[in-house]
């Protein structure tokens, strides 16, 4: 499969009209920086450009759920879903 046309390490999507149309909004701003420094990141971040109403619940689900009050502690939390991202060769 080729590589991603801003990382060479990372494969394009199976969806690249939402890879390939990002809206204004935070997401666009990290993808942007992120491309241009070369670094890897959660593809998830074009679904969350591409729909940036659609998935601002899910941004803030996903902090809460990290972050919020628990029985774990946020950096244990920050683990497993490091670890089951790798399992999943997923970057986190």
């Amino acid at each position: 499969m080729p590589s991603h046309p801003q990382n060479p390490k990372m494969k394009p999507m199976f969806l690249p009209a939402v890879e390939q149309n990002p809206k204004p909004g935070p997401y666009f701003n990290l993808l942007r920086a992120m491309q241009e420094s070369g670094s890897e990141y959660p593809q998830i971040w074009h679904l969350f450009a591409y729909l940036p109403k659609a998935t601002e619940h899910l941004a803030r689900f996903t902090q809460e759920i990290l972050r919020g009050p628990a029985p774990l502690s946020p950096g244990l939390r920050e683990l497993i879903a490091a670890y089951t991202s790798g399992r999943n060769q997923c970057p986190f």
